[in-house]
């Protein structure tokens, strides 16, 4: 019986604990709408990537209400790399919705 009464406390102290930490908290903050970045013509397609993904980065860092924070591509949702191939060279464009963590 005693057993129980404790196990009893116990929960109801870690439930009293967590109460005031809601869950939303822990999940990310995605913005609005994606932001659409393209980079320069690159040789390579890995350095139209990189350019690509900077010129993103730079854009959300400057969109208002968003920042630094937001200017991660790994955090962002629903994102897309489409990139083009042609006798000059490569050029990418990036589309994602920004998230902080």
């Amino acid at each position: 019986m005693r057993t129980i009464l404790l196990k009893t406390s116990a929960l109801a102290l870690t439930l009293l604990f967590l109460a005031p930490f809601p869950m939303r908290v822990f999940a990310d903050t995605c913005a609005s709408s994606p932001v659409v970045a393209r980079g320069e013509e690159a040789r390579y397609v890995w350095l139209a990537k990189t350019k690509a993904r900077a010129n993103w980065r730079a854009k959300v860092r400057a969109t208002s209400g968003l920042g630094a924070n937001f200017a991660n591509w790994s955090r962002a949702q629903n994102t897309e790399e489409r990139c083009l191939t042609g006798p000059a060279g490569s050029l990418c464009i990036f589309t994602g919705t920004p998230c902080s963590p």
